[in-house]
């Protein structure tokens, strides 16, 4: 089993921990890693389910931050193992997850191995399923089973923002939008109906759809409706009598679950349209007096998530959460993945310097 030396500098650990691969399905070796590594540290409880891991302090501090992050990846395509590169005259690890999100597990697992006697309480959650469907995610199994371990003030979440915060995250809705026709050979298609010529409206009107900027608490949410996928056809010589276009709804976390499906279906008004997919959004939640604290010792101007992360799974909880880790969100899941060794320190220097002075 790879060892992990919690001892080592933020970039070696981010090294170390991409160039063991973590592919959704396989992140036993991780985990079990992460576990060895962390099992015995006589300042935390450590509690594992499945390839999720769990460790707490007990320091009796009144208050409690949930941080955690994900410890799988999408599919490697020859970018690991890891390799240090320069770009612009600074140094840079390249790899698949230096991204998304093994540098912000990096500094996690080092600031959990050193901090023994923190400002406030901190759970550390670890967890597998990211990057695949949301019910077989480890946070969401978790919250279920042990949906203690989620009492917190606050919650951290350690996705790549550019070192920045990003509160809450959009909520995202996928439909199928279905149009029916009649088979006949193309030959004489005046006998049948052409299910995909009786689509042309749906993407008539998504191209003339304009979506929402949405201020939310102070930060703006940017909204998106878009096809995400096309399906259609029998045979090179049939007429299709079904079309189906999957349509992607990114929205404001001021809207719900059930008001954004209202919203999509009046777009869609006299298609048959199905729900196949629905996650909440999370508000910010940066008035929470922990919050503003946080904000002032990164020293960090919040901005809106676009894409949906797992905050949401905290919001729902009552529990206000942010973004805050290192590596370019557009980088994410890229072949070119690649991280700012500077940027790795930075976000372990911010996170060290709140949890110890609080």
């Amino acid at each position: 089993m790879p060892v992990l030396d919690l001892s080592q500098t933020s970039p070696d650990l981010t090294r170390a921990v991409c160039d063991i691969p973590s592919v959704s399905d396989d992140e036993t070796t991780l985990a079990d890693a992460i576990h060895a590594a962390i099992t015995g540290l006589s300042h935390l409880d450590v509690h594992r389910d499945g390839d999720t891991i769990v460790a707490r302090t007990h320091r009796g501090r009144g208050r409690r931050v949930v941080i955690a992050g994900h410890i799988d990846t999408v599919p490697i395509n020859g970018n690991v193992p890891t390799r240090d590169i320069e770009i612009d005259g600074a140094a840079h690890i390249w790899g698949r997850g230096t991204v998304d999100m093994k540098s912000g597990l990096a500094v996690q697992l080092k600031l959990a191995a050193e901090l023994t006697d923190p400002a406030i309480d901190i759970t550390w959650m670890w967890y597998d399923h990211e990057e695949v469907d949301a019910s077989r995610n480890g946070l969401n199994r978790l919250s279920q089973t042990r949906p203690d371990l989620f009492a917190a003030d606050f919650a951290i979440l350690g996705e790549p923002s550019g070192g920045e915060v990003e509160g809450g995250c959009n909520g995202t809705l996928r439909v199928v939008v279905r149009t029916h026709g009649v088979r006949a050979h193309s030959a004489r298609a005046w006998i049948g109906e052409n299910a995909i010529h009786a689509a042309a409206p749906v993407l008539a009107r998504l191209a003339a759809y304009r979506p929402r900027d949405v201020p939310v608490e102070g930060l703006v949410y940017r909204e998106g409706l878009n096809a995400v996928r096309v399906a259609g056809g029998v045979a090179g010589n049939v007429i299709p009598d079904l079309c189906e276009v999957e349509v992607n709804y990114r929205f404001a976390p001021s809207r719900t679950v059930d008001e954004a499906v209202a919203h999509v279906r009046d777009v869609f008004e006299g298609f048959e349209v199905e729900v196949t997919d629905a996650s909440p959004g999370a508000r910010p939640g940066l008035d929470a007096p922990v919050a503003r604290e946080f904000l002032a010792a990164v020293g960090a101007q919040p901005r809106p998530k676009y894409g949906w992360t797992d905050v949401a799974r905290f919001s729902a909880l009552g529990v206000p959460a942010v973004n805050y880790g290192p590596g370019d969100p557009h980088l994410a899941h890229h072949d070119e993945e690649r991280v700012p060794i500077a940027q790795i320190e930075a976000v372990e220097q911010g996170l060290r310097a709140w949890l110890t002075a609080l």
